[in-house]
């Protein structure tokens, strides 16, 4: 395969997803593809509680080992209500062909839960070359630079 992404495949789940406007990208320039929760009823996220697992309704089948989805939490929403993604990011690889699953956390320590509707945006797919370099075990000694083993903040800035 060339490294150039040409075609991903999505395999559709919910039949709703295309009345609510799926696949598309918010804009002629948006990284991300926006997700839908593909729930049956509303989800309230309690504050610093359990993260829920929410259908994107699809399965994403990139097929292409030089490249690799992120999902990634929408920023206005994330910022404003405090609705981000509970592991963090999400890796999707070129090889899962399941159904796609968004990490809906409600990071806020107080307040009100986080209400998520059905068809709902509330995530976004990226897609990105992933780098594969040829990786050689070395024998152990210091690290060359002297940075290693102060570890994080090393540098001294």
């Amino acid at each position: 395969m060339s490294g150039e992404l040409a075609e991903v495949g999505i395999r559709l789940l919910d039949a709703r997803l295309a009345g609510w406007g799926f696949p598309c990208w918010g804009s002629d320039a948006a990284a991300g593809l926006d997700l839908h929760a593909c729930l049956e009823a509303p989800l309230d996220l309690a504050p610093q509680g359990a993260p829920a697992l929410v259908p994107a309704g699809f399965c994403v089948l990139i097929r292409d080992p030089a490249w690799c989805g992120l999902v990634l939490p929408r920023s206005g929403r994330g910022h404003r209500d405090g609705l981000v993604l509970g592991n963090g990011t999400g890796v999707i690889d070129a090889d899962y062909e399941g159904p796609l699953l968004i990490s809906a956390w409600n990071r806020n320590p107080s307040g009100a839960p986080i209400r998520v509707v059905p068809g709902e945006r509330i995530a976004q797919l990226v897609f990105t070359r992933a780098a594969r370099p040829r990786l050689v075990v070395e024998a152990a000694g210091p690290a060359g630079t002297g940075r290693g083993a102060r570890g994080f903040g090393s540098s001294g800035r």
